[in-house]
């Protein structure tokens, strides 16, 4: 019965925090996933620049399509009093106005060659936008587990205040009763006040790491709930194949831009053909109407090498970019088999911390029955309580690294 009371004195002192009415509602970490994900500007920018790129592609199809253009030009020189242009030269007049279609021959080495470098384009928008999510994921995670541990230091200390404040009250009677000395009593008092300001402490770090979670997620929502453990636990081993892939992605674009650079030394032709009014007004301007077709090649001859240098600059920004790839790939691999470490030690801890709140608590507990009795000093029990605050802290403390330790892990094991 004295337990059930303990359990209801503790909820109600904690229930404030939550916002009235809202004891009972409890969020996961995939509730502010969620929310941070769909609020996210970052990756609406990514999609947007996914639309775009697929416009883009969409123009340069059409650039390679006949080009159909209306233009209109007219001049007029007049000649005043002997003074003005020569006509021969400015036919004193003129007045054209065409329809020109004009078109590229593209050879489908150079379509390959820009299809290629839109697939690249768009690949590599895919991995930023995919990355972004994984780190937004990893930044969520970590403040949730903050938050989550601010919360269990909050609930943990109104126990143990609640806890003092029922030892209190029996001390109070023991000193009237000159079982203890008044300077004991007080002594305890302090340790009393201390834990309510520690309690008050934790409250306001879990209001501010619930908001900073919210912030981060994009949420207005100004009531605080309680939060459910996280569910984690390292993921198996892959081929470590993602973070890489921005070097091969920008391999590939070396590669297409050496093919695109080779390109560009051969011979480029186009044709057109045109019709409409072209006149002069000097001779039958009503039959001036017409057409006329023509072409134009383009042949590279001497450019003072330059081909050759840009493709040296190229071959020495893949080779840059492969010494890149090597060195983070060892970086991920040691990172990786740290994490590991860290991980399995701090598994290790739990039986050596569990023992020692077995043997805090046991102690605690005997010094409380015989400080009821007068047969212990106070600030022996208050060492007591300190110890296990201590071990209770730790435990806590190990289990949180734990969780931060494994999304960590999560995070660079792809």
């Amino acid at each position: 019965m004295a337990r059930f009371k303990n359990i209801i004195f503790m909820l109600l002192a904690i229930s404030p925090l939550f916002g009235e009415g809202q004891v009972t509602q409890i969020k996961d970490l995939d509730f502010f996933i969620r929310q941070g994900l769909n609020s996210s500007p970052v990756l609406n920018d990514y999609k947007n620049r996914q639309i775009s790129n697929r416009i883009d592609s969409l123009r340069w199809r059409a650039g390679y399509r006949p080009q159909l253009t209306a233009s209109s030009a007219g001049t007029y020189a007049p000649v005043i009093k002997g003074y003005g242009y020569d006509q021969a030269l400015t036919n004193g007049q003129s007045l054209e106005a065409l329809l020109t279609l004009n078109y590229t021959l593209v050879g489908k080495d150079r379509i390959n060659q820009q299809l290629e470098q839109t697939k690249i384009h768009r690949d590599s928008l895919n991995f930023a936008a995919t990355w972004s999510v994984l780190d937004l994921k990893k930044n969520i995670t970590d403040q949730y587990l903050n938050t989550y541990a601010s919360q269990e230091q909050m609930v943990f200390n109104a126990t143990v205040y609640e806890l003092l404040k029922k030892e209190e009250l029996i001390l109070k009677k023991l000193t009237r009763a000159n079982t203890y000395k008044q300077s004991e009593y007080l002594t305890f008092l302090v340790t009393l006040q201390q834990q309510q300001l520690a309690w008050k402490q934790a409250e306001m770090q879990f209001k501010n790491d619930y908001s900073l979670l919210n912030y981060l997620c994009g949420l207005t929502d100004t009531v605080v709930n309680k939060i459910k453990v996280p569910e984690m636990a390292a993921s198996a081993a892959v081929n470590h194949e993602f973070f890489t892939t921005r070097y091969k992605l920008d391999s590939l674009k070396t590669e297409n831009d050496k093919r695109g650079v080779s390109l560009n030394y051969r011979p480029k032709a186009s044709v057109y053909v045109n019709g409409g009014y072209n006149s002069s007004f000097l001779l039958q301007p009503y039959r001036n109407f017409g057409t006329s077709a023509g072409f134009m090649v383009s042949i590279p001859i001497y450019d003072g090498h330059q081909k050759a240098m840009q493709v040296r600059q190229l071959n020495i920004q893949q080779e840059s970019g492969a010494a890149y790839k090597a060195f983070f790939a060892r970086q991920q691999q040691q990172q990786l088999d740290l994490l590991q470490q860290q991980i399995r030690e701090n598994e290790n801890l739990y039986p050596q911390i569990n023992e020692q709140i077995r043997f805090a608590k046991s102690l605690m507990e005997v010094d409380s029955q015989l400080l009821r009795t007068g047969d212990l000093r106070i600030a022996d029990y208050i060492i007591a309580i300190n110890n296990y605050l201590a071990a209770k802290n730790l435990l806590r403390q190990t289990h949180i690294n734990g969780f931060k330790l494994i999304n960590q892990f999560n995070y660079w094991n792809r």
